[in-house]
């Protein structure tokens, strides 16, 4: 058996979303201890990691295997399911089609060969020596307050004001958030600033926002790192993106 595994709909809907956000398609690694993927956007300007433990689950076997998924199948068929549903999911050994289950419905999905999925990717080793942790709502709210006037915002850490900031500029308008210390539940006050898309951003933000805290890893004109909890602390994610640099 390579796969036979319950788990709750919401957790695992919430795993889907938080991948395809940036990527269609991911090579998934299955083990005894669970689920994990790193995969990069066609055009490499984005980077999810992924791991979600066999804690996470009602119940949970499984045999090392590499597996090649549909995300967008898998979100659409995920559209059924209700709150609080239990999906259950069974891939017996050498075949090429995930049964998935849950309520009466009865999925066969047709897997994708591994072999055709673009490889992991290494992580970059980058200093961000620049952090905050702060609400994941309060993040993608900003987001998405930004992306009314602009397309692009900039991430920021003012060392002297101890703040995090987050700032978008249109042709007419601007905002500014500011994030004071006592409205953050850490920062390291290390000056940073960087310029971002917000298109990528929105994606990312509507998963963040489910986020109890998000902690942001900044530079000076480096990638930002997003990384945060789910499942009860039994899943992870950590989104890399890389900046916009803007000619003189």
């Amino acid at each position: 058996m390579m796969l036979k595994a319950t788990i709750d709909a919401d957790i695992l809907k919430e795993a889907i979303d938080a991948l395809s956000a940036l990527v269609t398609e991911c090579r998934l690694h299955v083990d005894e201890n669970g689920l994990s993927t790193r995969a990069v956007d066609t055009a490499n300007v984005a980077m999810v990691s992924f791991s979600l433990k066999k804690e996470a689950f009602e119940s949970y076997s499984a045999t090392k295997s590499e597996i090649g998924l549909d995300l967008t199948k898998l979100k659409n068929i995920f559209g059924m399911v209700g709150k609080n549903d239990i999906i259950t999911l069974d891939l017996p050994e050498e075949t090429h089609k995930l049964q998935i289950s849950f309520e009466t419905y009865r999925y066969s999905l047709t897997l994708l060969d591994p072999n055709t999925i673009r490889k992991d990717p290494n992580p970059p080793t980058i200093n961000l020596p620049g952090s905050v942790v702060l609400s994941g709502t309060e993040l993608n709210n900003t987001i998405k307050a930004a992306a009314v006037v602009s397309d692009k915002i900039a991430l920021g850490i003012d060392p002297v004001a101890q703040s995090f900031y987050m700032v978008a500029e249109g042709d007419t308008d601007h905002i500014r958030r500011m994030f004071e210390k006592n409205e953050v539940n850490f920062i390291n006050a290390v000056e940073a600033r960087s310029l971002f898309s917000l298109d990528y951003l929105k994606d990312m933000g509507r998963v963040m926002s489910r986020a109890v805290e998000v902690e942001v890893s900044l530079g000076i004109d480096h990638p930002a790192k997003f990384s945060f909890y789910s499942a009860n602390g039994n899943g992870h994610v950590e989104y890399l993106l890389a900046p916009r640099i803007e000619a003189d």
